[in-house]
């Protein structure tokens, strides 16, 4: 099965401006991402998936669940300061990048933490390239610019000012978003309009 390399994991250096991030350009081996991509669900329309709404792989499962490990929470929580141990985890996905997607914005306060997995064989494109910006209103003013590529993870703290977003792109498009939540009732919150979300883009399509 899939594995992170955790000691890279651990190893990773902590970014304090403009918000807490850290970002790795191989999150696992060459032939595990190659294994993930290739299995990676076919979605062909914007927007989120829970995994629980998607067929999955188990490869894929066992890939996300290694971030509901109590080492890898614990790596996690020391890297932004926080006790994750007990608190509920969120995973969902993403195949395809609409035009309007990828606007600035932060993440709901409902989330502690946010990682992002990508999962595309290669990214030759200027555009989709996620940026760690320093304000909600221009997306030239960055610190980082993060390339989507095969098996790249960015994970960051939620926090009032943690803008990010990326210039407009439209196309395939893969990651896995891991969230770890502030309580029980912002899991379920997730859950539902996630899951709404996906039996609407299958009806309507």
């Amino acid at each position: 099965m899939s594995r992170l390399t955790i000691d890279q994991l651990d190893r990773a250096e902590v970014k304090t401006s403009p918000y807490p991030h850290f970002y790795l350009e191989r999150s696992l081996a060459s032939d595990d991402a190659t294994a993930l991509i290739k299995e990676f669900p076919s979605l062909q329309k914007g927007g989120s998936f829970n995994i629980a709404d998607v067929e999955a792989s188990d490869r894929l499962r066992h890939f996300i669940q290694q971030f509901d490990s109590a080492k890898i929470r614990k790596i996690l929580g020391e890297k932004f300061d926080l006790d994750l141990s007990d608190k509920p985890m969120m995973a969902t996905l993403r195949g395809y990048s609409r035009a309007k997607d990828g606007r600035i914005h932060t993440d709901s306060k409902s989330k502690l933490i946010t990682v992002l997995i990508y999962l595309n064989e290669e990214w030759p494109s200027p555009t989709g390239r996620l940026r760690i910006l320093r304000n909600g209103d221009d997306m030239e003013d960055y610190t980082d610019e993060l390339i989507p590529g095969p098996g790249s993870l960015l994970a960051f703290k939620v926090t009032d000012n943690c803008w990010h977003g990326y210039p407009s792109f439209e196309g395939k498009r893969q990651s896995i978003q891991i969230n770890f939540l502030t309580g029980d009732r912002a899991k379920n919150k997730h859950q539902f309009f996630h899951g709404i979300s996906a039996k609407l883009k299958s009806i309507f399509r």
